[in-house]
């Protein structure tokens, strides 16, 4: 008798956790390993949102709340969607979650029957398709290379979309290339999206807050009001705040939508922490001098790593318009050798004979549905950085 279900056969173990895993594990073994592959800022939390959830506990605030969030949070949510992006939410039309992730499951599985299929632009991150899957339906790839900055087209977009189109799955900025589309790139899908009436658009802004080069992310409702009542626009604390471990993901959507996440959301966690909560309404209604200062050191690293893996042989490096990733072409490495006599035939060869030769821990393109390339974190500190692009500048150099 099998013991798992089946449907637990639809889906993978998340690649990227199985990467810092084995990175950790080399570690404790006594291995000098950087790991560059964890999605998570190096920063510690702001101080003013660590003594609001202290303020918090001291209070009492530790009971069960409504599942859908505080209304204090669910407020100042709604208030951040008005002053970031110019969008009117009612409280009762936002979620809060555990954080990001699960904003995107439970609207998945709230919406997708057996055969719907989901548009999802790749490289993308490695949940989406599995998360698809798990609801029975169908991930549909497009292909969005790094000659068009790794964005999706409005012809590929109109492509791609069948009667079976249940969802198109946006991330903006994106993990794992940092490749973000402005209000004007936006405005081109949005005019395909108004043609099919029966796609909705769930928008992951995440990376919103960490943006380059006086670049501005857009979102699809700022850009198209019209297409408010079917799109679902998430965000949280994890990235932007450096809150990862608090847990604090947020959407709004339309009401009918929220009301079945809530109902699902209530049969599974029910609501996320009362404590991350309170700092959670800090983080969105407190100074935000803090997110301006990560956003400066992210910049600098970016720049920093961009221009030492472009001077590695083989490897091509697009600089990104924000998020904390990067995501070089490996494709002239492979068929070659590497020092240590591993030939390397994929990406996976490739990041796997990294960490095992120079002790750089990275993410194969592979597991973002686009091969030949790997993601790098530059979540970590300068000398770190430039430790870990020597040693790959090294790699790639013993290459024959």
């Amino acid at each position: 008798m099998n013991l798992t279900a089946d449907r637990l056969d639809n889906i993978s173990p998340s690649q990227t956790i199985t990467i810092t895993a084995k990175a950790r594990a080399l570690k404790a073994a006594g291995r000098d390993v950087i790991s560059l592959s964890v999605g998570e800022p190096d920063f510690d939390t702001p101080q003013n949102i660590k003594d609001a959830a202290i303020a918090a506990i001291q209070r009492g605030e530790t009971k069960y709340t409504d599942v859908s969030g505080t209304m204090e949070l669910r407020k100042a949510v709604a208030a951040k969607f008005k002053r970031d992006n110019g969008i009117e939410y009612k409280p009762e039309e936002i979620i809060v979650t555990t954080g990001g992730k699960q904003v995107i499951f439970n609207a998945l599985l709230a919406t997708i029957n057996p055969g719907d299929e989901a548009i999802i632009p790749t490289p993308c991150w490695v949940s989406y398709p599995d998360i698809v899957a798990l609801a029975e339906g169908v991930p549909v790839f497009v292909p969005c290379g790094m000659n068009s900055g790794f964005k999706m087209s409005a012809e590929q977009l109109e492509a791609a979309i069948t009667p079976k189109t249940k969802w198109l799955i946006l991330n903006n900025p994106s993990n794992p290339t940092g490749a973000a589309y402005n209000a004007e790139e936006l405005k081109k899908l949005t005019d395909v999206l108004l043609r099919h009436p029966n796609v909705w658009i769930f928008t992951d802004d995440i990376y919103e807050k960490l943006a380059f080069d006086g670049f501005k992310p857009a979102t699809i409702v700022e850009v198209e009001p019209r297409l408010r009542d079917r799109t679902i626009t998430m965000n949280g604390c994890s990235k932007g705040y450096a809150m990862t471990g608090w847990r604090i993901g947020f959407a709004g959507a339309p009401l009918a939508l929220i009301k079945a996440m809530d109902k699902l959301q209530g049969q599974s966690t029910s609501n996320t922490s009362s404590i991350s909560q309170a700092a959670a309404v800090e983080a969105l209604n407190g100074p935000q001098d803090s997110v301006a200062a990560m956003g400066k050191v992210f910049e600098r690293r970016r720049n920093l790593v961009v221009e030492m893996l472009n001077q590695a042989p083989g490897l091509r490096c697009h600089k990104p318009e924000g998020a904390f990733y990067v995501y070089p072409s490996l494709n002239a490495c492979l068929g070659k050798t590497t020092k240590g006599g591993r030939k390397l035939e994929t990406d996976a060869d490739f990041v796997e004979a990294l960490l095992d030769e120079e002790g750089v821990a990275a993410v194969h393109g592979s597991a973002f549905m686009f091969p030949g390339h790997f993601r790098i974190s530059y979540a970590t500190d300068d000398a770190t950085l430039v430790e870990a692009c020597t040693r790959i500048q090294r790699f790639c150099a013993g290459l024959s």
